[in-house]
């Protein structure tokens, strides 16, 4: 049964037939974090993107794609997102037992040198076929290579919200229009939220930004206004602001490897400026289950503390 805050949260998506906000609902009402309006989800994608020996060989029981699905469903996550010929090899013996999303773009690290640009691997009807909950798609802000992934993106999300489907938007700003410190720059990352909610995304992904500013005419902006930006938290608390102030679901990676300590500061900065959650793939699948699990459970205990009135 949804909650308040479940319902204030699908109250922002107005314009969305009754499937896009069931699935919505689906995702927040699951897992650990049900009815908070929080998330953590475990995506993998990261054999298409890195290969596998980079991603798996950590922990090689993540080989086996059953292995990811087990993991977010004993973490109790709120969704497990992953490419096709992952969810293929699961969907059908752990339907319904947690919402799927489906990753409909990919690219690898074979080629270099190149704008990024990911390639469409995966279809709406696919999503439906093998009963997810939303679709996934990444666009790279920043990239020669933008506007085929925005023209792209658009017409996926129309295909989907008409199917029912709600659309989980990876913001990765980078390409030859940004420097490497840019791509996680405050002013990039809270750009690249907006351009997402502005496509349509009902939930965005992006890295947790640095205190660092790329653009020149930005940091014009950000100085005279005096907005903060000296801690993670208030970081935090811009880019969901940028993203029709906190009016769209916005969430932030887990990035590289990390120890635990650092990876539940930053998630406990995160939740106090506001995000709504996490979404943690190599941190997770790269320990053993039983370290993934207790990670997993102290994210989760992080966020259920941070939505418990004080």
């Amino acid at each position: 049964m949804s909650t308040e805050r479940v319902r204030e949260i699908l109250s922002w998506y107005g314009s969305d037939n009754p499937g896009v906000r069931a699935n919505l609902a689906r995702l927040m009402n699951t897992g650990v974090l049900a009815g908070t309006g929080r998330f953590v989800i475990l995506p993998v994608d990261q054999g298409f993107e890195h290969g596998p020996a980079r991603s798996f060989a950590p922990n090689p029981p993540g080989f086996d794609p059953r292995y990811h699905v087990e993991l977010a469903i004993a973490a109790g996550c709120n969704a497990y997102a992953a490419p096709l010929g992952f969810l293929e090899a699961v969907a059908g013996d752990y339907a319904g037992e947690i919402p799927l999303i489906l990753k409909l773009n990919n690219s690898d690290s074979l080629s270099k040198g190149q704008e990024p640009c990911s390639a469409v691997t995966g279809s709406v009807a696919d999503a439906l076929r093998l009963g997810c909950s939303a679709i996934g798609y990444t666009i790279y802000p920043g990239s020669g290579a933008r506007n085929t992934q925005f023209e792209a993106l658009r017409a996926l999300i129309l295909e989907a919200r008409t199917a029912g489907l709600p659309t989980v938007v990876w913001a990765y700003p980078r390409g030859s229009g940004l420097s490497k410190d840019g791509e996680t720059a405050l002013d990039v990352v809270a750009y690249a939220a907006q351009i997402a909610a502005q496509l349509g995304a009902h939930i965005i992904k992006v890295k947790p930004p640095k205190d660092f500013m790329e653009q020149m005419e930005a940091r014009k902006v950000y100085e005279k206004y005096r907005i903060p930006s000296d801690t993670l938290r208030e970081r935090i608390q811009h880019v969901v602001q940028s993203a029709f102030n906190g009016r769209r679901i916005v969430i932030f990676s887990g990035g590289e490897a990390k120890g635990t300590q650092e990876l539940l500061a930053e998630v406990a900065e995160i939740a106090a400026g506001g995000g709504f959650g996490s979404i943690m793939g190599r941190n997770a699948f790269q320990r053993t289950k039983e370290e993934a699990l207790q990670l997993l459970r102290a994210v989760m205990e992080i966020y259920l503390k941070a939505s418990t009135p004080q």
